[in-house]
């Protein structure tokens, strides 16, 4: 967790410095929310995945598809309430909201990779 924490951090600071020097470019203003989102998603797939690897591993597999289902089902769900509510520039936040998840799913099996690499 202390990674997801760490590039989490360095992800705020890149975001806060692209929003500073170049506003209303290429980061749609809500960017934080996704953010939060995805740092809430990282922190529940983190304890389901320390539950999973528990008892000698015979319910990881389970955990990790239940976890990936439920991330994707939660992201569609976020993506529609902020377009519900009628969000200007929606493409931006789109584009924005998948440019993170990549970044959060590569992160997320760059880190399983290497548990399990050392097991």
């Amino acid at each position: 967790m202390l990674r997801t924490i760490l590039a989490t951090v360095f992800l705020g600071i890149v975001l806060f410095l692209v929003q500073y020097f170049y506003p209303g470019s290429i980061l749609h203003s809500y960017i934080w929310y996704i953010l939060i989102f995805f740092v809430g998603l990282s922190f529940l797939g983190h304890r389901l995945m320390e539950i999973g690897l528990r008892n000698n591993r015979e319910k990881f597999v389970t955990f990790y598809l239940s976890f990936t289902v439920a991330r994707i089902i939660l992201s569609l769900v976020f993506i529609a309430a902020f377009l519900y509510q009628g969000l200007t520039d929606s493409f931006l936040f789109v584009i924005n909201f998948f440019a993170l998840y990549l970044f959060y799913t590569c992160f997320e099996i760059y880190g399983l990779y290497r548990n399990l690499r050392r097991d």
